[in-house]
């Protein structure tokens, strides 16, 4: 089969990475990938949101499935374009990627079928929100309604940043129009889990856990970023979280988005606070996971593309998942002043170290070749290594062992990815 792949981070690298080794793909293409997924697929020069060049290019080349990597493109219909054109995507539709596209309606849909999250309010006027917030107790969490790469979710300890925050969100538009709307939410304790599932509208069947590092500097210091490194699995989603979550979450969602006439098919990221009241929902995203892709997919045993498949042809229920029994950890390796001012274009080595070397990976977010042919850094995150290993302690061991094999100008990493592990 002919695939094409939309998306250009390291997200995408891992898929497309996957999908090749299933002797399904015969050809497989990415829009507009990077320097390391040229390695695995044929880039071709389409923006992620160019709907028409996409199905234009999808058309032509005879594509059997798309796969839409971002959230961007799933919010804004992408897979309904690919549909109407009659070609196979594999994605929630628009009215379904509102899961993610929308904080506002993800908490009121939890509320409606009484999944666990936390206490919140909706605002649309900044008097009101702040008016609220006088009276309200601190900490707070404060939420762009919209999507904002990850980053719309601001923590305030105190009455003054709060205020800072809603005007940070709603008159400032630091994230543009996805600050329209707020979300103001009680603030949660406890550890966060991330589980990664795919869905066929009716099924749904678990990946693995993992747990992400959001914060730009060690110790969870510095602003929130896309994500600067993850482990796989957690040591905190035990079996009795997992039976909760199956039970009072996990179906629960895809039940309550079928009701509400939005079938789900896709990938569905819970992103899970295990309180001392039990799992609760943080967030919901309507996408694989930057950078949990990154340890999920090297730990699993399937065909990813007979599981894609499943999911645009509602049999899933056919499938079962298999995943190694080992561990994995990301370490992403960044531009030093991600997430905020970074220089790009710095020529980098060292890839050849990861040849042959089984369990060991690394997948390009942002990198692309310049005029004389040299990988170059072309974002601020860069590269995610990952490595496995029997436990999570070795695997984080070989990690940070391999990035040192890679070297960039500005080259900025968190020391502490996976510090939790020696607290399980």
């Amino acid at each position: 089969m002919k695939v094409l792949i939309v998306g250009g981070g390291g997200r995408e690298h891992a898929i497309a990475w996957k999908a090749v080794q299933s002797p399904r793909v015969e050809k497989l293409y990415c829009a507009p990938g990077n320097a390391g997924i040229a390695q695995v697929a044929e880039c071709v020069d389409i923006g992620v949101m160019d709907f028409d060049a996409q199905v234009a290019f999808a058309k032509e080349h005879g594509i059997d499935l798309v796969i839409v990597g971002p959230d961007d493109p799933l919010a804004a219909g992408a897979v309904d374009a690919f549909e109407a054109a009659g070609i196979r995507a594999f994605g929630p539709r628009k009215n379904a990627a509102i899961l993610e596209g929308s904080k506002a309606f993800s908490k009121d849909l939890m509320k409606k079928y009484n999944i666990p999250t936390a206490g919140y309010e909706t605002f649309d006027s900044p008097e009101k929100a702040l008016a609220y917030i006088e009276h309200a107790p601190m900490p707070i969490v404060l939420k762009a309604d919209g999507l904002a790469l990850g980053k719309g979710v601001l923590i305030c300890n105190t009455r003054e940043e709060a205020k800072d925050g809603v005007k940070t969100l709603m008159l400032d538009k630091q994230f543009g129009s996805a600050g329209d709307r707020i979300v103001v939410e009680e603030f949660m304790t406890g550890r966060e889990v991330s589980v990664l599932s795919f869905v066929d509208g009716k099924t749904i069947k678990i990946m693995t856990s993992a747990q992400d590092h959001k914060r730009a500097k060690d110790g969870d210091q510095g602003l929130n970023t896309g994500g600067m490194g993850t482990f796989s699995p957690s040591p905190f989603y035990t079996e009795e979280v997992d039976s909760f979550c199956r039970n009072y979450i996990y179906q629960p969602t895809v039940d309550a988005m079928r009701a509400e006439g939005r079938e789900f098919q896709g990938i569905i990221f819970f992103g899970l606070m295990l309180t001392e009241q039990g799992p609760k929902v943080l967030e919901y995203n309507a996408r694989f996971g930057d950078p949990e892709t990154q340890v999920v997919l090297p730990r699993m045993k399937n065909d990813i593309m007979d599981v894609f498949e499943a999911c645009v042809d509602g049999t899933l229920d056919q499938v079962e998942l298999e995943f190694e029994d080992n561990a994995a950890v990301c370490v992403v390796l960044a531009s030093a002043g991600y997430p905020e001012h970074y220089e790009k274009g710095y020529k980098m080595t060292g890839f050849e170290n990861f040849k042959d070397k089984d369990g060991y990976y690394v997948f390009h977010a942002g990198s692309k070749f310049d005029a004389e042919g040299n990988i170059v850094t072309n974002g601020g995150r860069v590269l995610g290594v990952t490595a496995k290993g029997a436990t999570l302690k070795e695997a984080r061991e070989n990690a940070y062992k391999a990035t040192e094999w890679i070297e960039f100008g500005n080259k900025y990493m968190r020391h502490d990815i996976g510090k939790a592990i020696d607290e399980a």
